[in-house]
């Protein structure tokens, strides 16, 4: 219980083409400090180029002749630029009015076309549907996820021949695309010779959290001066990428410098950026540091939101300083953030952690009496402070419970859970949670059959 779960952790950047929530949102009830939702006018999420087609109208009743269906996603199920033009060629012939162009491009890159007969096919087409933009864009992500030629300079230059020069979703998806082809050199190339005067800060800050989040931080710097070079400029949101990247890094002293060179820069740090410092100081088990950022936040005027609350909460927590921890409680539900699931089951695990996981058993009777319900965390951690605590009964009851509600064990509490049992001598029960954590598939064979034989095997031994 002394390191930060896996469900604090950063997560993962979303997938390339997915659009971002609208609206941020508290973090996820596992993901106490490390998904903190940036502010939506900063998102450095992807923006599809592509507006969403818009759903077909319902025919009304009574109508003999309907309008036709749409074009299928699926024509071509060969990579093959001759089948293509065959089964293009027939269906133009049939029923050319109710061919797209972006669809028949689309289809045919997905049937595992390489991008030079995806080309080939583009100009086959052209003279009888004339492709647009969209069309093109389906070209550019194709050679950008591709190695082989043409590149994606080829595609642009294609692009501006034909009318419809790159504009800013055009260097967002190529960008996004060489991302993630693991092609962030070539994302960075582009970029500097060829998009940057069609890029905004949402393609810029992207590339930069990449590079963050793969490169080491001098490589980031390089890339940062090279792009001043050609006019991209850093903003706010590319210094909170600077910042979390240090800090997961755990260089505390690089984030502090960095934070006064965004005030150098004509920036004001927002409560985003401080919650990023925060989550770094309690990676490094600096506590006392975390409350001299929120304090530092409430001397400039700023105002915490419910990720800044739960974050002192974690850390005070984990520090042993449970007074202060449930002090915060009163304070957020005065500033109109009401505690959820994070913050108690913050204050559970630092309650553990001092030996009162009954304590923490009546918390979660509160908690639910207020409304907010346990996830698997909370039970996670409340099952590990039992058996540490030696109240196996409690703990097989609140094991009854995840069973019951289908929740997965963790690695750590599922080993702390059958060395208990085992040294109880509940061999049968044992097994039981064995089989479980099998079946709900919370870990796999290997790793849960390791965790009981070395609980048996000290079984063995202490009866020796």
């Amino acid at each position: 219980m002394g390191k930060l779960p896996p469900s604090l952790r950063s997560a993962k950047l979303p997938l390339p083409f997915h659009k971002p929530p609208p609206s941020p949102s508290p973090p996820s009830p596992s993901t106490p400090l490390s998904q903190s939702p940036s502010p939506p006018e900063r998102s450095v999420f992807f923006r599809s180029p592509l507006k969403k087609p818009k759903k077909p109208s319902k025919t009304p009743r009574g109508t003999l002749n309907p309008s036709p269906p749409p074009p299928q996603q699926h024509v071509f199920r060969s990579p093959l630029l001759s089948d293509a033009i065959s089964t293009f060629d027939a269906l133009a012939a049939s029923s050319p009015s109710s061919l797209d162009p972006t669809s028949l491009l689309q289809s045919f890159c997905n049937a595992g076309a390489s991008p030079a007969d995806a080309l080939s096919f583009h100009r086959h087409i052209s003279p009888s549907l004339a492709p647009g933009r969209a069309a093109f864009h389906v070209l550019l992500g194709h050679s950008c996820l591709h190695h082989s030629a043409p590149d994606p300079a080829s595609v642009l230059d294609l692009m501006s021949d034909n009318g419809s020069p790159p504009d800013a979703a055009s260097a967002d998806l190529a960008v996004r695309a060489l991302c993630s082809a693991d092609r962030l050199d070539d994302a960075c190339v582009l970029l500097r010779d060829r998009l940057a005067s069609a890029a905004d800060r949402f393609t810029y800050n992207f590339l930069v959290r990449r590079f963050a989040r793969f490169r080491p931080i001098s490589t980031v710097y390089a890339l940062i001066k090279e792009l001043r070079g050609v006019g991209l400029q850093p903003d706010v949101v590319t210094y909170t990428n600077l910042i979390d990247a240090v800090c997961r890094g755990r260089n505390l002293r690089e984030a502090t410098r960095l934070l006064g060179m965004l005030a150098d820069a004509g920036f004001k740090p927002d409560c985003y950026v401080y919650n990023v410092i925060m989550k770094g100081y309690c990676m490094v088990d600096q506590y006392g540091e975390v409350m001299e950022v929120y304090n530092r936040m409430k001397d400039e005027g700023i105002e915490p939101d419910l990720v800044t609350y739960n974050t002192l909460v974690y850390g005070l927590s984990k520090a042993g300083m449970l007074t202060q921890a449930k002090k915060f409680l009163n304070v957020m539900a005065d500033m109109g953030h009401f505690p959820d699931v994070v913050t108690y089951t913050s204050l559970m695990g630092g309650m553990c952690r001092k030996g009162d996981a009954l304590g923490a058993l009546k918390l979660l009777e509160e908690m639910e009496e207020k409304g907010c319900n346990p996830n698997e965390c909370t039970y996670n951690t409340l099952l590990m402070g039992l058996c540490k605590a030696k109240c196996l009964d409690k703990g097989m009851q609140l094991y009854q419970e995840m069973i019951a509600k289908a929740m997965k064990l963790e690695n750590a509490t599922y080993a702390t859970f059958v060395r208990a049992l085992c040294r109880a001598n509940k061999i049968a029960e044992a097994y039981e949670v064995f089989d479980y954590a099998i079946d709900s598939k919370s870990l796999t064979d290997v790793t849960a059959y390791m965790a009981l034989e070395n609980s048996l095997k000290w079984l063995n031994k202490a009866k020796v």
